[in-house]
């Protein structure tokens, strides 16, 4: 499909700089393809579903991913300072190496060794410093960066070496601060791995989970680790063209069953965001039945996907032109969400990952040919 069928006009007042407080108290437009649009708020969520349904919640945990560093080359002199550099971590790729984006990508080549945490690059020396050699060079300024340590070693130092990975839209007004160390995470992660939130989740709190509850939903949680490749721009012209980041799933046994009895007794699964959607949707046979899913997915959904596992979805506001706009017009028909995009901007809907919410039903699916 041409790209520009996603495209639409966004004022940069509709741009959330920081999340709604508290975290329940955000917007919510309700989107039935075949009964209209219902303004309403997250809090509400819980009346707006049916006992026996079943919410699906991304668990995984945003970690501090961006690292600032220098090159070094070998047989520099000792006073050549090197290049300065900045890597994105998106993607695990062994015990030792990860996947990255990389600035300035075009100074590096393989072999390079890059030192993050330099006194001067906006750490404290006492925190040390991590080393790492430049295994691979890829296309759009990715790298593969392979570090001297690994495993848990490596997940503290970049811990401690690390910055809380803000999306470009909100980096590029403000830095990061202490707030967001909390409001950039869900109240139920706690999987290490993402470099990007499940924002869908970051509305839930504490008292809306207990009323989800209350109301005879069932919670469940699968992990999906977002990587940074969810903030990339959609570059060409045709969706054909555009190829998808992996990124790291896992749905367990246990709660594939439990989804399938959900279904199986009338109940709806309903997605916490388009991660999850993702997930379940990779781990879905023809028949809709889920089974134990563990590994890198590139599922890329556009109109004409038929849905095979999600019968609902909690979702924010997305960027034009991302594949995130063309997953939820896949869900409940473009021309329905264009119209509910347009209706959000004229309400005053704020918009992406501190954004406000939608609740979206699916369009009438055509039988497979």
């Amino acid at each position: 499909m041409r790209v520009d069928l996603f495209d639409f006009d966004l004022p940069e007042a509709s741009i959330a700089l920081r999340p709604a407080r508290p975290r329940d108290a955000a917007r919510m437009l309700v989107v039935r393809p075949d009964d209209g649009l219902a303004d309403r708020a997250v809090r509400d969520l819980p009346t707006l579903l049916r006992p026996g349904d079943a919410l699906v919640f991304n668990d995984t945990r945003v970690i501090p991913a961006r690292l600032f560093g220098r090159r070094h080359r070998p047989g520099a002199s000792p006073d050549d300072p090197g290049v300065r550099v900045e890597a994105l971590l998106h993607l695990r790729e062994a015990p030792d190496r990860w996947r990255a984006f990389a600035r300035p990508a075009k100074r590096l080549a393989p072999g390079d060794r890059l030192v993050f945490g330099e006194p001067g690059d906006g750490v404290a020396c006492d925190l040390g410093h991590l080393d790492a050699t430049v295994a691979d060079k890829g296309e759009a300024g990715e790298v593969s960066l392979r570090f001297d340590l690994a495993g848990p070693v490596l997940d503290e130092r970049v811990a401690a070496l690390g910055t809380l990975p803000l999306p470009p839209y909100i980096a590029g007004k403000r830095a990061a601060d202490a707030a967001d160390a909390g409001d950039y995470q869900t109240v139920y992660a706690r999987e290490p791995g993402a470099v990007a939130a499940p924002t869908a989740g970051l509305h839930f709190s504490d008292d809306l989970l207990a009323a989800i509850d209350a109301a005879g939903l069932a919670r469940h949680h699968v992990t999906l680790h977002v990587g940074a490749g969810t903030f990339l721009p959609v570059k060409a012209e045709d969706t054909d063209a555009h190829r998808m980041h992996a990124e790291i799933g896992l749905l367990d046994a246990g709660t594939a069953a439990a989804l399938n009895a959900v279904r199986a007794a009338g109940g709806r699964i309903v997605a916490v965001g388009t991660t999850a959607l993702r997930l379940l949707e990779s781990a879905a046979g023809a028949d809709g039945r889920l089974a134990a899913f563990s590994g890198p997915t590139e599922i890329f959904i556009t109109p004409g996907y038929r849905f095979r596992a999600v019968d609902a979805l909690v979702t924010n506001f997305h960027l034009p032109r991302s594949t995130l706009f063309m997953l939820v017009s896949a869900f409940a028909g473009l021309d329905t969400m264009r119209a509910a995009y347009a209706h959000a901007i004229r309400a005053g809907y704020r918009f992406y990952s501190y954004g406000d919410a939608s609740l979206l039903f699916p369009a009438a699916q055509a039988d497979p040919a």
